[in-house]
């Protein structure tokens, strides 16, 4: 049915001359008395009412509504009243991420952008209120590279908005609109004795993690999942798996962004590694995958805690790394449990200053630059390592699962 404006004032009928006249209705002059009328899309008949003297708006709105739905931009004004609480609620559980990646973004949300946003209609924001509360969000979180996340989270609510035609445009966009920029950084790696100053900190059965972490660049939660048969026989490390906590429970999960990758295994790290599971052998470990009601899967990991237990990074942060770090001047300082150490590049430290004398190495010495500490080893692509590694069962073991080496 093609849309029309009802006058509710006064309706047509045909005299006994035959002749059409307007006669008045019982509601003339009560209310509103032009009400334009529409089929949606959706095939519900939808209106809207405009007072006396307004036939000429009436006909325009109704001309635009009908122009929108052939262009495809028709937004349903009832749909649209649903608050931005309502709407960010049902984006976040259907967010296909990983739980605890949408705990973080859930997090944002509810204590930086709910409290703000949370009762305005979606089809209401315009580019002034997403001004007003950036400013607001200014003063109240100190990080720029932190509000960058927040306003990321608000605008893909918005954006999902918009693909559900419940806004026209997003607010996030407009030009006048400015998101927070983070202050770029930039990264000191450590030193040789600061390396080996935090290395002969922790507890002996921990120091392993500075020579896989600097040597190989593995994360935290990399190196505290990293299992026996991860370690190549022929120079390489495979990086399959991490650990890391979801929902107050530790689990096995692919490496950040899924990033399955190979390592150059560098000779000295691969004998420190050797040598640390001569004196504390990989321990079998059950953990479900990916969620807490995951499938089981073990793997023989090669660092554990002193009960032979995954190790938790919390407590291997308070206990292990925060006291190593301010025993050797660095307190205050990466206290995330290694991240400084991806950068120092072990393998040439290493190569100076061999186990038996890493604590009697006095200063630095001159290097070529591609073994300096803080170069960048280059990256190397699976393909690579398949050319090299003539087992290729062993490379490709990219589900998981548990293989004990021989």
């Amino acid at each position: 049915m093609a849309g029309h404006v009802q006058d509710r004032w006064f309706r047509t009928e045909v005299g006994p001359d035959g002749k059409t006249r307007k006669v008045k209705t019982d509601r003339h002059g009560l209310g509103m008395r032009y009400r334009a009328r529409y089929v949606a899309p959706d095939g519900t008949e939808k209106s809207k009412s405009f007072p006396d003297k307004q036939k000429r708006l009436a006909d325009a709105w109704l001309t635009n509504t009908e122009a929108d739905m052939a262009r495809g931009q028709y937004i349903d004004p009832r749909a649209a009243r649903v608050t931005f609480r309502e709407h960010a609620e049902r984006w976040i559980a259907a967010l296909t991420i990983d739980l605890t990646s949408r705990a973080a973004v859930e997090g944002r949300l509810r204590l930086h952008a709910l409290p703000y946003l949370g009762a305005r209609p979606i089809g209401s924001f315009q580019p002034e209120h997403v001004r007003d509360w950036n400013r607001q969000l200014e003063d109240a979180v100190a990080s720029a590279q932190y509000r960058r996340l927040i306003f990321d989270a608000v605008s893909s609510v918005l954006s999902a908005a918009v693909d559900d035609r419940l806004l026209a445009s997003n607010p996030c966009r407009a030009r006048s609109v400015k998101a927070p920029r983070p202050v770029p950084t930039r990264v000191h790696p450590w030193t040789a004795d600061q390396v080996f100053g935090v290395r002969a900190g922790l507890p002996d059965r921990y120091q392993g993690t500075v020579d896989v972490g600097a040597g190989c660049g593995l994360r935290q939660g990399e190196i505290f999942g990293l299992a026996d048969d991860n370690i190549g026989d022929l120079g390489w490390l495979y990086v399959r798996q991490q650990v890391k906590k979801v929902r107050g429970t530790l689990v096995y999960a692919p490496p950040k962004r899924g990033k399955l990758r190979d390592v150059p295994l560098d000779l000295e790290v691969s004998a420190a590694l050797q040598e640390h599971m001569d004196r504390f052998p990989p321990v079998e470990v059950t953990l479900p995958w990916l969620t807490p009601t995951g499938p089981k899967v073990t793997h023989r990991l090669v660092f554990t805690s002193s009960i032979g237990a995954t190790i938790w990074s919390q407590g291997f942060n308070d206990q292990a790394w925060k006291p190593a770090l301010a025993s050797a001047g660095r307190e205050g300082r990466a206290v995330r449990g290694g991240p400084r150490t991806r950068h120092a590049r072990a393998a040439p430290l290493l190569r100076l200053c061999p186990p038996g004398r890493r604590r009697e190495r006095q200063g630095p010495e001159p290097l070529p630059r591609s073994q300096r500490p803080g170069f960048h080893a280059p990256r190397v692509h699976a393909s690579h390592a398949v050319q090299r590694d003539p087992d290729p069962e062993r490379h490709h073991r990219d589900v998981p699962g548990r293989r004990s080496r021989s």
